[in-house]
């Protein structure tokens, strides 16, 4: 089965003039100095394998995907960047956390 892209709850109307917003494009990206990330070490739901995850990103899903994979080829290894979250496979918080310091977003390690 196919996803359906209308998260926003509506099934059907009369209106000929009604305009679906999709919520990428009305989510404006912050400039990173006003960034607050913070950076976790998981291993839950991952089959025993640990996974850095960076949440607290607010912008557009292609800002999302090139911060993604501009830490993924910093690290040298693979990961995702999906619903607000940056998946890096491994431990690479201090990396990660370096990294982003230096392209100017604030950060915190955060969780265990």
């Amino acid at each position: 089965m196919s996803k359906n892209k209308n998260t926003n709850g509506l099934v059907y109307s009369t209106n000929p003039n009604l305009k679906i917003e999709d919520e990428d494009e009305l989510q404006e990206t912050l400039p990173p100095s006003q960034q607050d990330l913070r950076i976790w070490l998981e291993k839950n739901h991952r089959g025993g394998k640990t996974a850095t995850v960076i949440k607290g990103f607010i912008g557009s899903e292609k800002d999302l995907d090139d911060l993604g994979k501009t830490l993924k080829q910093k690290c040298g290894t693979g990961g995702t960047a999906k619903d607000g979250e940056i998946i890096i496979q491994g431990d690479h918080r201090d990396k990660i956390f370096d990294l982003l310091m230096k392209m100017g977003y604030k950060g915190k390690k955060a969780g265990s």
